[in-house]
Formats: C-alpha cells, sequence, structure tokens
C-alpha cells in the first residue's frame, strides 16, 4: 500500500479505535518542590488505576502565572492560602469541590481548616494539604565563627546590614518570591504585614537594597540543598524545608549542622492547599486524588517525608515520634502565638511590590 495511501487510512480512523492506552485515567498534579512522599503516588496508582503527571514549582509567583494564564492542563494544584488562594477564587480560576465525593473531608482539623475561611469562604476550593512558617535556616557554628554576638533568634541576622556583611562569606540566600519576603520585612520594621501604603514600601526597599550586596544568590526550592551541603550557612526559607536540610545533612554525615529559626518578632504562618483548577480536564481523578491524600495513613507518611505538619490529627499517633516532638515541625504553642497571617492584597499593591522586587533582584 502507499505510503499516502495508509497515512489517509490512519487519519480517517474514528476516534474509537484509538489505543487504549490513550484513553487511560490520569490526574496531572502541580505541587511544590520535595513536598510528597513519592511512594504515595505509586500507591495512589495501584489502588485506583489513576496514573499520575507530577510536575514542581518554586514559588507562588510561578504557579499564578501558569493559572491565570489559562488550560494549563493540570488537575491538581496547592496554592498557598494567602495571597494566592484568595486571588485564584476571585478571578474564578479554581472549582467548587464536590465535598460529597470526598468522604475523608471528615478528617481535617475544623479548627485549623477555619483558619482560612477567610481566604476560601465556606472552605468550598480547596483543603489544607501541609502548613508551616517562613522563618531563618542557619548553620550556627559557622555564623558564630565570623559573628559571635549576632542575634541568632532574629530577622536581623538576615536583614541588618552589620550581621548580614559579617555573614556574607559563609553565603546568604534570599527566597525568589516577593510574596514571602515582603510580609516578613515588613513585619521586622514593625509596620502592617498586609500594608500597600507607599512609605511601608518604601521603608521595605531601603532595608532589602542595604543588604543587597551580600546576597550571594536568590532561590527557594535550591536553598534546602545548599543549606545541607554547607554551600550556605544563612537562608530565608519554609519550615519544612529547613528541617528535610538538616535531616540530609545528618545522613550525608558531613559534620553540617542545620537550624530553623522562627524570628522572634514574628513568623509567617502559611496553609498550602488541595485545589481544582476551574478548567481541570479530569476532575474525577482530582477529587479522588484528593480524597486518598486525606487518609490519615496516606497523609502521615506525606509529613514524615516532608517534615511539614498537616492538618489531619489522626496522624498524630502515625508520625514519626522524632517528628512529632519536633517543635520546629510541629511548633509549640507559645511558638505559634508569635506567628503572623496575612491578608487578601490588591492588584495595585501587588504592582508595587513587583516593581520593588525587580529593582531589588537588580541592584538598582
Amino acid at each position: 500500500m502507499p505510503r499516502w495511501l495508509l497515512a489517509f487510512v490512519v487519519i480517517a480512523l474514528p476516534v474509537c479505535a484509538l489505543p487504549a492506552r490513550a484513553q487511560e485515567p490520569i490526574v496531572n498534579i502541580y505541587n511544590w518542590t520535595d513536598y510528597i512522599d513519592p511512594g504515595v503516588l505509586a500507591d495512589f496508582t495501584r489502588e485506583t488505576g489513576i496514573k499520575t503527571r507530577y510536575d514542581v514549582f518554586d514559588s507562588l509567583e510561578t504557579l499564578e502565572a501558569k493559572l491565570f494564564a489559562g488550560h494549563s492542563g493540570y488537575d491538581i494544584v496547592v496554592p498557598s492560602n494567602e495571597p494566592t488562594m484568595s486571588r485564584l477564587i476571585r478571578a474564578g480560576a479554581l472549582a467548587v469541590l464536590d465535598r460529597d465525593r470526598l468522604p475523608n473531608w471528615k478528617n481535617l482539623d475544623p479548627t485549623l481548616m477555619r483558619r482560612v475561611l477567610s481566604s476560601d469562604p465556606g472552605n468550598q476550593h480547596g483543603a489544607i494539604y501541609l502548613w508551616g512558617s517562613t522563618g531563618l535556616g542557619i548553620n550556627p557554628a559557622r555564623i558564630k565563627a565570623l559573628a559571635p554576638a549576632a542575634p541568632m533568634d532574629s530577622w536581623a541576622l538576615l536583614l541588618d546590614p552589620a550581621w548580614a556583611k559579617r555573614i556574607a562569606p559563609c553565603g546568604i540566600i534570599m527566597m525568589d518570591s516577593a510574596i514571602d519576603v515582603v510580609p516578613s520585612v515588613l513585619r521586622y520594621l514593625g509596620r502592617s504585614p498586609d500594608s500597600a501604603d507607599a512609605a511601608d514600601l518604601a521603608a521595605v526597599s531601603k532595608a532589602l537594597m542595604a543588604i543587597r550586596p551580600f546576597i550571594r544568590t536568590f532561590a527557594s526550592g535550591g536553598a534546602l540543598e545548599a543549606l545541607a551541603t554547607g554551600e550556605a550557612c544563612l537562608a530565608m526559607d519554609y519550615s519544612g524545608d529547613v528541617s528535610q536540610a538538616s535531616a540530609r545533612a545528618r545522613e550525608a554525615g558531613n559534620g553540617v549542622d542545620v537550624r530553623y529559626v522562627a524570628p522572634k518578632e514574628g513568623a509567617e504562618i502559611g496553609f498550602d492547599m488541595l485545589a481544582i483548577p476551574a478548567d481541570a480536564p479530569h476532575k474525577d481523578a482530582a477529587l479522588a486524588f484528593i480524597n486518598f491524600v486525606l487518609r490519615p495513613d496516606i497523609m502521615a507518611r506525606i509529613t514524615d517525608a516532608t517534615h511539614y505538619p498537616n492538618a489531619i490529627p489522626a496522624t498524630r499517633a502515625l508520625v514519626r515520634p522524632a517528628l512529632l516532638n519536633d517543635p520546629n515541625v510541629f511548633p509549640t504553642d507559645a511558638e505559634v502565638k508569635t506567628f503572623f497571617t496575612i491578608g487578601a492584597s490588591t492588584p495595585t499593591a501587588d504592582r508595587a511590590r513587583t516593581r520593588m522586587w525587580s529593582r531589588f533582584k537588580a541592584g538598582t
């Protein structure tokens, strides 16, 4: 048969004649870097027959750009409750969850779910996946060797240029996200973390520009490895990432000591949410995945792997005791009282912060 005729026959085949594998169920997941137990994905496929495609992002800006552009192709996304999830909800970018399809919703802590009501009224669009705080990852010995009197419990360790200058030789990493950084700087300066006031943002810009010469690099997910290997001695990062870095350093036996600090001025607490994009191509598979993850045995494994606490009380009996008793993973009530949350931001404030952040990164 001539090649052109064969091509015509193939093109003319009806959809029902396509190979069965083209119709295989799948769920496309977009989650943070180092934020799941890979075995959970394999077990989900084994139990449900639904395959997974798993992509990662390392900043809220990246996630927002993907979803606001539309037609991302993802079925599960994991935005932080503020400011990203509330923005996505206002834009109509997230689907309302069919709670009748989520029997394991009953496992969620109602007290924690109430904490995200301001972002997601009625808890209609998301379930808490994991949560944690934003603070400092430090290598105490290396910092003290350069600055014996450095304030190890304060944002000043990073944001006071006198200390940043002394610590710079052993490597300082800044989070590559205005969304995460600006509220903490505002808090350190004694301003409202939600402020969009021009004078407050000018103060943030001044504070950041003062330490810009001493920042080695900008990273989010990449800071974990740099801390674990000793490439950096100070990083602004998420609590669970620092805890993972500490564990990796111990496993490597490289003599690197990594610790997490929730600064005394206050650390931002955030909740990462399991959500479904409004235009998700496989909503049924997405609901099956969320319900699977909300099982205590599955969520306990995720906490063990990521070093982040979850919102399912029944996992307390299943999580490794070393993590359960680590206040950097499960903070004490006294620590939680010092934490702060942020509210929804406005487009005007977002644009101002983005412009300021671009100048800061460029050093101009």
